[in-house]
């Protein structure tokens, strides 16, 4: 079957643009008397001069809109990446609180570890009690000066002991054993003299932390500010 032809579409009769005529009626174009020009070039110059407005309008009058919406776009992307990065805090807070717990209680477990002022005479009496145990002979135990941190005091111990290569590894083994945290640094072994045998010498410093109480803790914090301000005279 075939199918019903479509009806043709009319014709526009468009009107015929002479450029020609148009370009000469411009050279005859009288600037004392713009009435009696002809409609051509009016059209022609009234639609350059309405161009001309715009992009004076744009460079002038809107190139500060353009800006400021150019701003406000970055803006806007910065705010949903914001806004995304708090959703996903938000859907995960329950997690976040539970890590919190876990750190707290881990931090709570390490805190423990160190000792408070009262209890450090002891511990020192265990690091020495440790290598004397295993057979070594000190000749130097001299504990530092205090290096107080932002919730610890760090305390340097000078140790120097005298024994075989095992009693040392035995010693540093109960040093790790203690119920506070101490630590071996700078550790130098010096090898047996002649007819020394096995024994060798060891010097190390012994480091070993204290919790600082809220007293020195805020103490602490007020050294800070007065360096620090102490700091900012200095400049001026």
């Amino acid at each position: 079957m075939k199918k019903p032809a479509l009806p043709a579409l009319p014709k526009l009769n468009l009107p015929k643009v002479d450029f020609r005529a148009i370009a000469e009626d411009f050279k005859t174009l009288d600037p004392k008397d713009p009435g009696a020009w002809p409609l051509g070039p009016r059209i022609v110059i009234l639609v350059g001069m309405f161009l001309v407005l715009l992009l004076l309008a744009g460079w002038f009058g809107w190139q500060a809109q353009y800006e400021e919406l150019a701003a406000k776009q970055q803006e806007e992307v910065k705010l949903k990446d914001d806004w995304l990065s708090k959703k996903k805090q938000a859907v995960n807070l329950d997690e976040y609180r539970n890590q919190l717990a876990e750190i707290e209680r881990s931090f709570g477990a390490l805190l423990k570890q160190l000792p408070n002022a009262s209890e450090m005479e002891s511990l020192l009496i265990d690091i020495n009690q440790a290598g004397l145990g295993r057979g070594l002979q000190f000749e130097l135990f001299k504990p530092g000066s205090e290096v107080s941190k932002d919730f610890y005091a760090e305390l340097p111990i000078t140790v120097t002991v005298t024994g075989t290569y095992h009693d040392f590894g035995a010693f540093a083994g109960d040093i790790a054993k203690l119920p506070r945290i101490v630590t071996l640094n700078d550790i130098n072994v010096t090898p047996p003299q002649k007819g020394g045998g096995e024994i060798l010498t060891l010097a190390a410093t012994a480091k070993t932390f204290r919790y600082l109480d809220e007293e020195e803790v805020a103490a602490q914090k007020r050294k800070e500010q007065e360096k620090a301000k102490k700091a900012k005279g200095a400049k001026k």
